[in-house]
């Protein structure tokens, strides 16, 4: 069983359910490379260094916040621990918006919420089918690692979801980059062919269907690489687009012939795709 992220409540009015929150994301299938001293062939270390004094023990580091240039203010561990928040270790429910209302530029990372014991578990089910029932997504606050989050919790399965959501001033506006796009409406033929091939390839998402393509050519190299007995370099050249000549593209020829391929390609079913990384 994976250890719990956060333990706490998760309070509704006078209401109190005793949780626990577990990460729902996992790092790894990721390839993680170290940084090597070539000539050596030994791994790189890092120390924390002061200038003119050189390396420090790691009981003698605390944190500082810097107020002015090279003068800080410096908090000791057990300050930063004794700073009260209610949200650490209650999470109150203070307002209930329709899943749809929120931006998804503002998830930033899922979590699973269960209940804590088998005298949690009644509260915790009228608590999951309620939102699901009304079809609406409970907002709060939350102490997670030296800082508050805004987070979202939703019905998932038997348990709920909690999504931490980035703050307002997190978020850049968008449409600034956009404003160099006209304003146009595009041709009903184009559209109605764009549409045809959108339909072609819609099915039902499932997240096994994609794979990180480029974790696996990187694994493939890497064996490939431990095996070879010389040492040099694997070069591979990645298919890149097929050159043209030209920058002009007859979008209409384009998406016929992409209509016309998806159509014969995918009798009978949808094609798998890979997900790029």
């Amino acid at each position: 069983m994976a250890r719990a992220y956060w333990q706490g409540q998760i309070r509704l009015a006078l209401v109190s359910i005793p949780v626990e929150i577990y990460s729902a994301t996992k790092t790894g299938a990721k390839i993680r490379f170290n940084q090597i001293h070539e000539p050596s062939g030994k791994r790189i270390s890092y120390e924390k260094v002061v200038p003119g004094i050189g390396p420090v023990d790691r009981d003698d580091i605390i944190k500082g916040y810097e107020i002015s240039k090279s003068e800080y203010v410096l908090l000791q561990p057990e300050e930063i621990e004794a700073v009260k928040l209610e949200s650490k270790r209650t999470l109150e429910l203070v307002q209930f918006v329709g899943a749809d209302e929120i931006d998804p530029l503002y998830y930033e990372k899922p979590y699973y919420v269960a209940p804590k014991d088998e005298l949690a578990e009644e509260a915790f089910i009228v608590l999951r089918e309620a939102l699901r029932k009304a079809k609406k997504v409970a907002l709060g606050q939350l102490a997670m690692r030296g800082s508050e989050k805004l987070v979202a919790i939703r019905p998932c399965g038997k348990g709920l979801l909690l999504e931490t959501l980035r703050y307002a001033e997190e978020v850049r506006k968008g449409q600034s980059f956009f404003d160099d796009i006209e304003d146009t409406k595009p041709k009903k033929e184009l559209l109605d062919l764009a549409g045809t091939l959108i339909e072609q390839k819609t099915a039902p998402f499932d997240a096994s269907e994609f794979e990180d393509r480029y974790v696996e050519a990187l694994r493939k190299l890497i064996e490939k690489k431990a095996k070879s007995k010389d040492g040099e370099a694997v070069i591979e050249d990645a298919d890149g687009p097929a050159d043209t000549g030209s920058n002009v593209v007859d979008l209409m020829a384009a998406l016929k012939k992409s209509v016309d391929k998806d159509a014969n390609g995918k009798k009978g079913g949808s094609s798998r795709r890979k997900k790029s990384a």
